[in-house]
């Protein structure tokens, strides 16, 4: 028992640090009904709604089967490692960066395992994880931290590309010309991969009414992220399929990133009613907003400090550009790096030392590249 609750004390840190915050802050400013004026229910509903649905075509295989038919086309270790790490790059944008990585970092360790390349493995995760965490900067529902700050902020749609949309082809160049140094040797991957990978996992078989449906409710949630359907209408058609045909899902969403949103929700807002805070974090950030977010992002992650600072500053375009690129750096600058991580120490004989140093090492250095790339924006 003891080493359970030690387990989930260390897989939810960023959870327990954000309701520690908020606790504190209830000494300085007395619960009330003012505390529901803290949160946006608009974002925790669509973050519930775009998990469940990308929960449901994840379970039905349709991510597989595509890097199933995209892997079938590639002969070199170099063409493989470099779709695997594309695929999540490419994804992320639309079903978030972390499901990319719980999607495709299994399925790249079996991958190289059933190839006889495993010396590959720690090279194509670090630059999976950089790839998820910089495919998903371009849209609005690529990640937490943009779904937040483009509701929070009311970004127009074309407004927003044209903040994230030259540096993920920067990224995605800078990740293409990495990938180039991987040896182009030749190697024959069996056919019908998917339907092995599959049965090593006990998946169930691909149900094509079911990613219908899904794919319907995926573009119901496309349609109230910019604002043409309310979100109490998408929330209540995806409650009532789930509670009627598929409840299983409701067991795949992350329900404490919903309370890691919360915690931040009431601890920023309390900070925003304590004056003297207020002024001295709104003039500490100003005019180095990016670099407060970057900053704030190794020690907090980047989803608390964008709801952190979004309460002390009108720049949009400066926190869009800082959270996302400050979640590269340490490893938990980003809770979908923490993802991986725990992914590549399930796998035989890990090295993780030599994860820690390939991690950080490449981390840093597109996170380097990424903020010199930003002042030519």
């Amino acid at each position: 028992m003891v080493h359970k609750i030690y387990l989930w004390f260390k897989g939810e840190a960023v959870l327990i640090i954000s309701a520690a915050f908020a606790v504190f802050t209830m000494f300085f400013v007395k619960p009330s009904s003012e505390y529901i004026k803290y949160i946006d229910f608009r974002v925790l509903a669509l973050l519930f709604s775009l998990m469940a649905v990308v929960a449901g075509l994840q379970e039905n295989g349709v991510f597989l089967i595509l890097s199933d038919k995209l892997l079938s086309k590639v002969k070199t270790v170099r063409g493989m490692c470099y779709t695997l790490i594309l695929l999540c790059f490419l994804t992320s944008m639309w079903i978030t960066n972390d499901v990319a990585l719980i999607t495709f970092v299994p399925f790249t360790v079996m991958m190289l395992k059933l190839t006889g390349k495993e010396k590959n493995v720690i090279f194509v995760i670090v630059m999976q994880t950089i790839a998820a965490n910089l495919g998903s900067m371009l849209t609005p529902v690529g990640n937490p931290q943009n779904l937040y700050l483009y509701s929070y902020y009311k970004v127009n749609e074309m407004d927003f590309l044209r903040i994230t949309m030259p540096l993920t082809i920067f990224s995605f160049l800078i990740i293409s010309f990495v990938c180039l140094f991987v040896k182009g040797e030749r190697i024959n991957i069996p056919p019908n991969k998917a339907n092995e990978i599959y049965k090593l996992q006990d998946k169930k078989s691909v149900d094509g009414k079911n990613i219908l449906i899904y794919f319907i409710l995926f573009t119901l949630c496309l349609g109230t992220v910019i604002h043409r359907i309310d979100y109490r209408i998408t929330l209540l058609l995806i409650l009532l399929f789930l509670s009627f045909y598929d409840r299983n899902i409701l067991k795949k969403v992350d329900y404490s990133l919903l309370l890691t949103f919360i915690c931040f929700f009431i601890f920023s807002g309390n900070i925003g009613n304590i004056n003297f805070i207020h002024t001295l974090i709104s003039e500490t950030i100003k005019t180095r907003e990016i670099m407060s977010a970057i900053l704030l992002s190794q020690i907090i992650s980047n989803v608390p400090s964008a709801v952190l600072l979004s309460n002390f500053t009108d720049k949009a375009q400066e926190l869009i550009i800082g959270t996302n690129i400050g979640g590269l750096g340490t490893v938990i600058a980003s809770l979908a790096s923490l993802i991986s991580y725990r992914i590549y120490c399930k796998t035989d004989r890990p090295n993780y030392l030599k994860y820690f140093i390939v991690f950080t090492v490449s981390n840093v250095g597109m996170l380097i590249l990424l903020y010199l790339f930003q002042f030519y924006l």
